[in-house]
C-alpha cells in the first residue's frame, strides 16, 4: 500500500486511464510516479504560458490576491519570496510597486537559491505545490526561510471531497499537476509545524502564520 506523502499514513486508491492515491487521513492525493512527465516535457509546457505583465486577468488575479490576503498585514511585511514565480515573475512585480522587497525563485527560471541564507516576512507559492514530487520537503523548507510570525501563502485548487468528481475535476487534466490538496490536508500541516490558518477562500487560496 502507498503511503501518504504528507503525513506517511495509508492511502486508498483511485483509478481511472491514471492511477492516484487518497490519504485517509490527511485527505492529501498524490499520482502514482507511472504517470510522471519528464524535466523537459515539464519545461516546455510551462513555456506555454502566457503569464505576464501584458496577460491583463493574470495581473488582475495577483492584484485581487494582494488586496484580499496580503493588504490586511501589509505593516508586518516588508520582505518576501515568491516560490516558484515562472518566467513572467508577475507577482514580484506587483509586491515591490506594493512597496515589499521580493525575492524570486523557480526551478526552471530563476533557478538561483537567492533565499538561502535569509528569511522573509512573507513567502508566496502560487499554482506550485501541485507539481512537487517531495511536498513535506518543500513545505520544511519554505518555514526554515519564515520569520516567526511571518507568512505563507499558498495557492492550489482544493481538490473535491469524493473520488469520481475528483476524477472528472479540470485540474487533473493538467499533466504537470501531481499532488492534490483539501482545506482538510492543510489542516493537518498547520497542526503538524504549530501553524495558524489565517484565512482561505474556500477555493485555492490558503494563508499561514507561523506562531513559533
Amino acid at each position: 500500500m502507498n503511503k501518504c506523502k504528507i503525513c506517511n499514513c495509508n492511502t486508498t486508491v483511485i483509478r481511472d486511464a491514471k492511477t492516484y492515491y487518497r490519504c485517509q487521513e490527511c485527505d492529501y492525493i498524490s499520482m502514482d510516479n507511472e504517470f510522471y512527465i519528464d524535466a523537459n516535457l515539464e519545461k516546455k509546457h510551462y513555456d506555454n504560458h502566457d503569464n505576464n505583465l501584458e496577460s491583463l486577468g493574470y495581473v488582475k488575479m495577483f492584484e485581487n490576491l494582494i488586496e484580499e490576503f496580503v493588504t490586511p498585514y501589509k505593516s508586518e511585511i516588508k520582505t518576501a519570496l515568491d516560490y516558484g514565480c515562472g518566467e513572467g515573475e508577475v507577482l514580484p512585480i506587483l509586491l515591490e510597486r506594493y512597496g515589499i522587497l521580493c525575492d524570486r525563485y523557480d526551478l526552471f527560471y530563476f533557478p538561483k537559491k537567492e533565499y538561502k541564507d535569509k528569511k522573509y516576512d512573507l513567502i508566496c507559492s502560487t499554482e506550485v505545490i501541485e507539481h512537487l514530487r517531495n511536498p513535506i520537503d518543500v513545505f520544511k523548507e519554505l518555514l526554515s526561510h519564515l520569520n516567526k510570525d511571518g507568512y505563507l501563502l499558498l495557492m492550489t485548487y482544493f481538490h473535491p471531497s469524493d473520488d469520481d468528481r475528483f476524477l472528472k475535476w479540470f485540474y487533473i487534466k493538467d499533466v504537470t499537476h501531481i499532488g492534490f490538496f483539501s482545506m482538510k490536508t492543510f489542516e493537518h500541516l498547520a497542526s503538524e509545524f504549530n501553524l495558524e490558518i489565517l484565512k482561505h477562500n474556500n477555493k485555492n487560496v490558503v494563508m499561514f502564520k507561523k506562531v513559533s
